[in-house]
Formats: structure tokens, sequence, C-alpha cells
């Protein structure tokens, strides 16, 4: 299952940053960043459902927000990219 998630952390204090931080290693470790606070997440639903509790325990809901979009299995017709970034594709080969 595909899911965009995004989010917007408030910075105004050393809190927010040290939240942000974290918000983005743990988005870092499951999916795909594809804009600064946007990430593309191939996952299983389980899988999900663990990454989403841990980010929603990360931020302050008073000042934060997450935006969890779910693309299902038939994203590649849902996503179009235009611009700089070459577009990636997670089901293809990865080069290391």
């Amino acid at each position: 299952m595909m899911v965009l998630i995004s989010y917007d952390v408030s910075t105004a204090n050393s809190a927010g940053k040290t939240r942000l931080r974290r918000v983005a290693k743990e988005c870092q470790n499951h999916a795909q960043r594809v804009q600064n606070s946007v990430f593309e997440a191939d996952l299983d639903y389980s899988s999900f459902l663990k990454l989403k509790d841990k980010l929603c325990k990360l931020i302050n809901q008073e000042e934060d927000s997450l935006r969890f979009y779910y693309l299902g299995n038939n994203w590649e017709k849902r996503i179009e990219h235009i611009g700089a970034k070459k577009a990636y594709n997670p089901e293809g080969v990865i080069i290391i």
C-alpha cells in the first residue's frame, strides 16, 4: 500500500526543532523523501500502522500536524511527477 505522508512541525522553539528532526528521521527510516516534508511509503498495513503510531507520539498535536494520503496498491496511476528530481519506483531495482 502506497501512502503519502506530509508533516508541518512548529520550530518556534528548540523542542519543536527536536520534534522536527525526530519526525523526519522516523519517516526516512520507512519511506522515500520526495519533498522537504513529504514522504512516500510503500508499506504493508501493519508496518504503516506502526509508523503512524510512532509519528503521532512524536508530534505535539497542539502545534504540529501530520497528513496521510492513502494511494493504495494502484498508486502508479495516481502520481504524476514533473520537474527536477527524478521520480523513483519503490518496486524497481535498487542499485547501491
